[in-house]
């Protein structure tokens, strides 16, 4: 793992996946809330060029049993990881993600940022944060200026990696019904990318699942509106076996 908390002793394993071109501080507020009940990991996805593969790296490096959260192509990752190995799992939380692949129009516009972050990196990450972003954060400077500098770290070439990622994934529709750990789904109400009516599909299919609509909010909820997040995951927390 790239990232872990401290004094780990009697704590649950939590591992906390990023999206696409961030970083562990996309969850520094959440690292923060959870840091007295779990030992925390944010493994590093910035180097393959598939989710099963990002899948198969994290449960190489994790602990035999663990909580899972994961935004966006975390998402996807947490679910290829429900695939591969459900019993090691033993709660999950998906956030501003979809269980659904990319369509033909996204894997088209996901091959044309790669082609144009090879000129104007800066341009994509621009265009990113507007598409991201409720429009109050989208005028904050100092809440862009973290999502460019985590961008800025995972590079040109790990963002290649992560949007081809992206582009061939799996449909992991069929995998909700399989999943019996207690489970959050959490979602900002203006996410754009992954809207709300794409969650609550998810929460039909879930066995197990809460709900959470997180008002005044985009694609990134960690960052944009922690408190909310935090209690979301804090009751999920609750609602682990032996917590």
């Amino acid at each position: 793992m790239s990232d872990s908390d401290n004094d780990v002793s009697n704590k649950h394993p939590l591992i906390l996946l990023p999206g696409l071109l961030n970083d562990e501080r996309l969850w520094t507020a959440q690292r923060a809330a959870l840091a007295d009940r779990a030992e925390i990991h944010v493994p590093d996805l910035t180097r393959y060029e598939s989710i099963e593969a990002m899948a198969e790296v994290v449960l190489e490096e994790a602990p035999e049993r663990f909580a899972l959260a994961g935004l966006s192509m975390g998402g996807y990752v947490a679910l290829a990881i429900m695939r591969q190995a459900p019993e090691r799992v033993t709660g999950l939380a998906l956030i501003d993600t979809s269980a659904a692949p990319d369509s033909a129009e996204g894997r088209q516009a996901r091959r044309g940022m790669i082609e144009k972050a090879q000129q104007d990196f800066d341009g994509v990450i621009d265009t990113l944060i507007g598409k991201l972003l409720h429009e109050t954060r989208q005028q904050d400077l100092a809440f862009t200026a973290t999502v460019r500098a985590m961008a800025h770290a995972v590079g040109i070439e790990g963002f290649r990696c992560q949007q081809q990622a992206i582009m061939d994934r799996a449909d992991s529709r069929s995998t909700l019904a399989s999943i019996r750990c207690p489970t959050a789904v959490i979602c900002g109400r203006e996410d754009g990318i992954t809207p709300p009516e794409d969650h609550q599909r998810m929460v039909e299919a879930l066995s197990d699942a809460e709900f959470t609509v997180i008002e005044r909010c985009g694609h990134l909820a960690p960052l944009e509106q922690p408190e909310r997040v935090n209690e979301a995951l804090l009751a999920w927390w609750a609602r682990l076996p032996g917590q």
